[in-house]
């Protein structure tokens, strides 16, 4: 992003067009409190362009770049090789476009793009229909308990205690904010916890995680019957989304909304973000689904074509007769997914599956013969949760130093829980060699004092 400075007279001649007398007038809204008086902590005042690059290269060589030594972090956001094919078809000019496919006679490519990210997703989730992506996973979620109070009519949310803490945070978030009540249980490391028993005729939805926030992989099909004898729906939300090329589908297991977060396939870790938000839902509850979602049609010659069809975002109906405000979706993330998928194809998104999960088990095998340490999982796909006997964010500090980035400590999440500060979240994926992993148990043990 360019760098574009203002001279006092830019900021008086602004001040002046929009009727404020000073800077000060234009932010009175914002209370004392949040203002910033005086200059950011460690950063130097004005400098030229050179200086500025020179300054911020030197606060980048603090960081440890997850590709710059062995890596098994996780914990919602996985690191996966992208085919330089990805990159660069994503760069045709075709695609470089800001603006939103709304005119289909000038925007089929991009429209059949969205559309065949939409059947992937289907396809991954075993749902009938997919929407044409969201901000991210958890902007998903908290969607999907929106749409599921609608269509009950309750206002009660169950969420599982082992659903990512972001999901949870942000669900809450927008729960405060539109009069509904979303309740998450304990988190339960161990994978073990009785949703079924709380869900009551107020119950909207429950929330799962697939795998889980502690990488538990659980068969939903028995809580699935519980909660639709009790009218309610049953959304699940997948953080590894390549897990479903080797896992049973959440379709299959009688889900009726799955979310996802998409930034394994296609996208990189990208320190956070844009990240991709996926949402399918069954077929019944599509006039309900947030967000944009592409057909297929024929024009008046009958050719095949694609429009966006069912548009209930508020940009396009009466605000109270919309399923929601958000107002985009991540046009670029979802192609880089599709190209992505598609350069896969079943079979390979099977191979790369089957790969992340024995990597996983290999690593897991290690480390549990590690003194002291113990494995919480009875099952799980390319990540998993280990106590380790002294605290985890300590020993995870220790490694980085090596450097050896060994995975996210559980108290990142759950600040104050004493009885979370030894578990650690250990991920591995194609990436990780046989050295990586040596060189992780190795050091583990030493660090351990085992």
């Amino acid at each position: 992003m360019r760098y574009l400075p203002l001279t006092p007279a830019d900021r008086s001649a602004m001040c002046e067009a929009i009727g404020v007398a000073s800077v000060d007038e234009l932010f009175a809204d914002v209370p004392k409190k949040a203002w910033l008086n005086g200059p950011i902590a460690g950063l130097p005042p004005h400098q030229g362009e050179i200086e500025v690059e020179r300054h911020v290269a030197a606060l980048a060589t603090q960081n440890v770049a997850a590709g710059s030594c062995p890596s098994f972090l996780g914990a919602g956001a996985y690191r996966h090789h992208i085919p330089a094919s990805v990159d660069q078809l994503l760069l045709r000019g075709e695609f470089l476009t800001s603006y939103t496919p709304y005119q289909p006679e000038v925007s089929q490519g991009t429209l059949q793009a969205l559309f065949e990210f939409q059947t992937q997703v289907a396809m991954l989730t075993g749902m009938d229909v997919a929407n044409a992506s969201m901000y991210d996973g958890s902007t998903a979620c908290a969607e999907a308990v929106m749409m599921a109070a609608r269509i009950t009519g309750r206002s009660r949310a169950v969420m599982s205690g082992n659903l990512h803490p972001h999901d949870i945070d942000v669900t809450r978030t927008m729960a405060r904010l539109t009069g509904f009540t979303a309740l998450a249980a304990p988190p339960a490391p161990d994978g073990h916890e009785d949703l079924a028993s709380v869900i009551d005729g107020e119950t909207a939805c429950v929330v799962v995680g697939y795998p889980d926030f502690f990488g538990h992989v659980r068969d939903y099909r028995a809580l699935a019957e519980a909660v639709h004898a009790k009218g309610a729906l049953l959304i699940v939300s997948v953080k590894e989304v390549v897990a479903l090329g080797l896992l049973m589908s959440p379709g299959e297991m009688g889900a009726d909304i799955v979310v996802a977060e998409g930034q394994s396939l296609g996208n990189a870790l990208n320190f956070g973000g844009p990240y991709l938000g996926l949402f399918a839902c069954r077929d019944k509850f599509v006039r309900q689904m947030p967000g944009r979602l592409c057909g297929q049609t024929v024009d008046a010659e009958g050719k095949r074509g694609f429009v966006l069809t069912l548009s209930t975002r508020e940009q396009h109906i009466r605000r109270e007769k919309a399923t929601s405000n958000i107002c985009t979706n991540s046009g670029l993330c979802a192609l880089a997914f599709t190209i992505h998928v598609s350069l896969l194809g079943e079979e390979g998104l099977r191979r790369l599956a089957a790969l992340n999960h024995a990597k996983a088990m290999q690593l897991a095998d290690k480390i549990a013969d590690v003194p002291g340490c113990k494995l919480l999982n009875d099952s799980f796909f390319n990540e998993f949760t280990i106590a380790l006997p002294k605290p985890a964010a300590e020993v995870v500090e220790k490694l980085a130093k090596l450097p050896i980035l060994a995975g996210v400590p559980v108290s990142r999440f759950y600040t104050g829980q004493k009885k979370l500060e030894n578990l650690l979240l250990v991920a591995a994926t194609e990436l990780n060699t046989d050295k990586d992993t040596d060189v992780f148990v190795k050091n583990l043990r030493e660090v351990c004092g085992c």
